[in-house]
């Protein structure tokens, strides 16, 4: 699509479907008199049935156009896989489920707009989250160009404000409406209400989007096996699956036990302390079964160093700068450190909790060794061990003896 005038040139909205994004399709029409198009970047929870009604309801929210772009396999390997191989958790918590993907999501948005023929994008993000630093440093980095608009942001308007643009003019409103702000990706859902304002309470039960009456509810424990190729999950219970489809697979199977349930407190990149629900069943499950594979499998040092590197890198993603050098030198560190990160984690899901029962792999450190932990001598004999403590011992040695030297404790 090319349009002649730069004012019938499209503006681009980022599409989620939700009540900001619904309310800034009249809105940008009504102000701007320009064509809305709209965007979703399929990151994940988005099936046949959900695909149909985004784009039914931007249809009848007055969009001029939409599209849907599968990015799942994208948003994998460019992004997940590092996440993932680096058993990356903010606050030792969250998994990133949603949040990660904004960066992948401008860049295709972007590109679409340079191909239809538009100079202007608009996102539905507001003052006071953190999406709008993800998208629109992105943006920026990827097309300096582009005018970027934000009406929530810009405008500060409020949910209930949204909410009643959208019924005065007789328009589509949101399943959750104004109470809760859902976001669904390949890596987990994240809920925001009037619950996660404050730290002193939870959502409801009813708000959960996966995990509802996993607990009023429970489910008879399951045992699962994973296998892992140099780190990426390739096979669930002995059946081969690509990356995608496993996590979409073990969805499905985990959630109903609430597995990957939590709410997460924690600094935002604005400096504001923020607060959110979150749903992470697969993400919860492949991180807990990959980081137990990677000890059986990796030397200490290996582990302790992937640790001090995985850690920003999930800093970089979550603020919006995947896109920096960095970002590529540590992946590159994080791939390296996978080459025997290969074999099979058996794992048992109850309510609440995912446990792993053992871990194998052709790659094991464990079973190269002939000494058995806590039972009987290997590689070396018992006056070797005695030796090998006598030395370790000789640093605090020397620094009680330097202190008795010096009349300390006289």
């Amino acid at each position: 699509m090319t349009t002649q005038s730069t004012g019938e040139k499209p503006i681009l909205l980022a599409f989620s479907g939700g009540l900001d994004t619904s309310f800034c399709v009249p809105w940008l029409k009504e102000t701007y008199q320009r064509p809305v198009i709209t965007v979703t970047v399929d990151t994940g929870g988005i099936d046949a049935a959900a695909a149909e009604t985004l784009a039914s309801r931007a249809r009848e929210l007055g969009a001029s156009e939409h599209y849907l772009v599968p990015a799942k396999t994208a948003y994998f390997e460019r992004v997940l896989r590092y996440l993932l191989i680096g058993n990356a958790r903010r606050g030792q918590l969250y998994p990133f489920c949603v949040g990660a993907e904004r960066v992948l999501q401008a860049q295709m948005i972007a590109e679409m707009a340079k191909s239809l023929g538009s100079t202007a994008v608009a996102h539905g993000c507001t003052a006071a989250g953190n999406d709008q630093v993800r998208f629109e440093v992105a943006l920026r980095t990827l097309a300096p160009g582009l005018e970027i608009i934000a009406p929530v942001r810009d405008h500060a308007f409020k949910r209930t404000e949204q909410l009643a643009f959208l019924e005065e003019r007789k328009l589509p409103v949101p399943p959750y409406g104004a109470a809760y702000s859902v976001n669904r990706g390949l890596w987990g859902v994240t809920i925001g209400g009037k619950e996660t304002l404050t730290s002193d309470d939870t959502i409801p039960d009813t708000a959960w989007v996966l995990s509802r009456d996993a607990f009023t509810q429970p489910r008879a424990p399951e045992r699962h096996t994973i296998g892992f190729e140099r780190g990426i999950p390739c096979s669930l219970d002995g059946v081969a699956l690509d990356p995608v489809a496993l996590i979409e697979k073990l969805e499905d199977l985990a959630a109903p036990f609430g597995i990957g349930r939590g709410i997460h407190l924690g600094d935002t990149v604005i400096g504001t302390k923020g607060r959110v629900a979150f749903e992470a069943p697969a993400a919860d499950v492949l991180l807990t079964a990959h980081r137990e594979l990677e000890k059986l499998v990796l030397t200490g040092r290996q582990s302790r160093i992937k640790e001090l590197v995985a850690a920003p890198y999930g800093d970089l993603v979550h603020e919006g700068h995947h896109l920096d050098p960095v970002c590529r030198d540590i992946e590159a560190l994080l791939v390296s450190s996978q080459q025997r990160v290969t074999g099979e984690v058996k794992v048992l899901f109850r309510p609440g909790s995912v446990f792993v029962e053992g871990t194998s792999s052709p790659y094991s450190l464990m079973a190269a060794s002939k000494g058995v932990y806590g039972e009987a001598a290997g590689e070396w004999s018992p006056a070797d061990a005695l030796g090998y403590s006598k030395m370790l011992a000789l640093t605090g040695m020397f620094h009680t003896r330097a202190g008795q030297n010096a009349g300390e404790h006289k």
